[in-house]
């Protein structure tokens, strides 16, 4: 583990290959560390020939936890997020772009490639948005515009999102596989056997939990994002399974048709996670796009 600071915050990192290769940054989401992208899967992208970096965003993990700003009342902002109503939140959406930008600093990275899953998704277009001139790639992976239009969770699965977890350390695991059976994939591609492990791995490294409803609470006040995307001219893959409940396919779909020449990969059976039997093919895309930034 190390860590790299700047404004305050001190971000958690773990890196991957030969730093002499080209950066890639992998953004996770709401409330996950950076063991919540699987080794093997930074392993593989590494052999592609990129400098892989994880990282736990602000308020999870090991990084920097905001105790002094609060815990804002999720179910209330939720509500005033329906009604239209603004919102008064700890920090932005683009404050935590602006710490994976920071970490990019630390690091000596100019430009990097960079790929977010989930609320990282998200990130991840704010960082091409505000510094286009830093991004060689987007990759936004079962994420979405922030048009509430489109990739709107089901209420099964906002239902799991919200519930609290256990705080006994033997109750994790099957709290984890109760929630992914709602948001992850069908069938044999949700492995039940990871969630438990790494639901494990996650709360050992740290139970902390408070940071989860104020990231959730900079992701709900963000500004929708579709018609700025259009500015974006950065090669860009978007990802996103047809059995996402978390995140609707319907936002992946709006994300691609947002960016000009945006890649839109949809795969069958696929829910809000990162199933194993398909890490060697979403590495490989995320290679692919990585290579039409070197052509340009």
């Amino acid at each position: 583990m190390q860590f790299a600071s700047a404004a305050g915050i001190d971000l958690c990192y773990e890196t991957f290959g030969d730093r002499s290769n080209p950066p890639l940054l992998l953004i996770m989401g709401l409330g996950c560390q950076l063991v919540h992208w699987p080794e093997p899967l930074c392993q593989r992208l590494a052999e592609h020939g990129f400098w892989v970096i994880r990282f736990d965003n602000r308020d999870v993990g090991l990084s920097s936890k905001l105790d002094h700003l609060g815990v804002p009342n999720v179910p209330r902002l939720v509500l005033r997020k329906r009604l239209g109503l603004s919102l008064s939140v700890p920090y932005q959406l683009r404050d935590l772009a602006d710490d994976a930008f920071h970490l990019l600093d630390a690091l000596g990275i100019r430009r990097a490639h960079i790929v977010g899953v989930s609320m990282g998704g998200m990130i991840a277009q704010l960082m091409t948005l505000r510094r286009p001139e830093r991004v060689l790639s987007l990759c936004s992976w079962m994420s979405t515009t922030g048009d509430p239009r489109v990739g709107r969770p089901s209420t099964r699965a906002m239902r799991a999102l919200l519930q609290k977890p256990p705080r006994v350390r033997a109750a994790l695991p099957d709290h984890a596989v109760a929630v992914f059976r709602v948001i992850g994939s069908r069938g044999a591609l949700l492995d039940e056997q990871r969630v438990r492990e790494t639901s494990l791995v996650a709360f050992d490294r740290s139970p902390y939990r408070l940071g989860f409803a104020r990231q959730l609470a900079a992701a709900l006040a963000a500004p929708p994002r579709d018609a700025a995307l259009a500015r974006v001219r950065a090669p860009t893959l978007v990802l996103h399974g047809r059995a996402d409940a978390l995140i609707n396919s319907s936002g992946g779909v709006a994300t691609a048709s947002a960016i000009p020449g945006a890649e839109l990969r949809l795969f069958d059976d696929v829910g809000h996670d990162i199933p194993r039997p398909l890490w060697p093919e979403f590495a490989a895309a995320i290679a692919g796009n990585s290579r039409r930034a070197a052509a340009d």
